[in-house]
């Protein structure tokens, strides 16, 4: 019986997701309330919020469903990164740009976040996320960095935090740009090439 009343709870939960990633979409952050959700998933608002006690909260989730794929691969690529670290990098980076082009779902939060969200004072929480996210991102950019220039892969010049910021903004503007005009390229097949201009940018020997 707990199983099973887990189970329930985790499959609502899973329900409040996928109706917060649908009407963030149509209607934007900005102008969803927690009553819009809650009447999308066919719950009560106190189910609702038993769940999840804001949008932030709703946000946090959308954004860690796109973050556990990466991880995961880079979990997997330990070795490589030990002897290859610039090899690694590509790889991740190709694969999210991929991962971006061929999931619906992927697709629709990043045109959420990138798109229909106002970082504005009332959406403080919010900001603050995407600033944390952005840190989380910049930190593993620039272990992989160094460790590169450990290697030899990269100049010992190298200012590894700016290139860091440079790799971020380069994947952020590419999906931002896409997902605006997503006829204008193949981006998976494109994905190689764009990432190898983007590394060439590291180190322009």
């Amino acid at each position: 019986m707990v199983r099973r009343t887990r189970e329930e709870a985790l499959q609502t939960r899973a329900n409040i997701l996928d109706a917060a990633e649908c009407v963030f979409y149509e209607k934007g952050l900005a102008t969803t309330s927690m009553l819009d959700i809650a009447q999308h998933a066919g719950l009560s608002r106190g189910a609702l919020y038993w769940h999840f006690k804001d949008k932030a909260g709703l946000v946090q989730a959308l954004l860690d469903s796109l973050d556990e794929p990466i991880h995961r691969l880079l979990a997997a690529s330990a070795e490589l990164r030990r002897a290859n670290p610039l090899e690694c990098l590509r790889s991740v980076l190709v694969a999210l740009l991929q991962r971006v082009a061929g999931d619906a779902r992927t697709q629709r939060i990043f045109e959420i976040l990138l798109h229909k969200c106002e970082l504005t004072v009332e959406s403080c929480d919010l900001r603050a996320q995407r600033c944390a996210r952005h840190r989380e991102a910049q930190g593993k950019l620039e272990d992989i960095l160094q460790e590169a220039v450990t290697c030899g892969q990269l100049r010992r010049a190298t200012p590894v935090a700016l290139a860091a910021c440079s790799l971020i903004a380069c994947m952020d503007g590419t999906i931002s740009h896409w997902l605006l005009s997503p006829d204008s390229y193949a981006l998976a097949s494109e994905a190689p090439r764009m990432v190898a201009a983007m590394m060439r940018m590291l180190d322009p020997r």
